[in-house]
């Protein structure tokens, strides 16, 4: 069982920046960034893929948000720097080990860190 720890989230004023930290027991191959406001669905925000070597990016974040990774031995941590925060980026954070927005039985996820960006 993979295990995530998410961390970093908090309260902002618009235009702040916030680094959030997703801490895997293992080190997964996509890692994913999603979002969810209260009564919004789940929204996938950026993924990490280590090979071949990319990112994704939804475009309501795009040029303001960025994804990367440092793996160790048998673990892996993916950031998410966050920039220019706007008061709809305000939702609970949730890392994934998949950037898929479907789940299967083979997904973990973290338990959440809050973000809120007031105006």
């Amino acid at each position: 069982q993979v295990q995530l720890v998410e961390s970093g989230g908090g309260s902002v004023q618009a235009g702040g920046s916030l680094r959030l930290s997703c801490d895997a027991s293992e080190d997964i191959e996509r890692m994913g960034w999603f979002r969810q406001a209260p009564g919004k669905e789940r929204e996938r925000v950026a993924c990490h893929l280590r090979s071949p070597s990319g990112t994704y990016y939804a475009d309501s974040v795009k040029g303001r948000f960025s994804v990367s990774r440092d793996s160790a031995k048998n673990t892996v941590s993916v950031y998410l720097k966050m920039d220019s925060l706007k008061p709809e980026d305000t939702a609970m954070y949730y890392c994934k080990t998949s950037c898929l927005v479907a789940d299967n039985e083979y997904d973990y996820w973290g338990q959440g860190t809050q973000v809120t960006v007031s105006s």
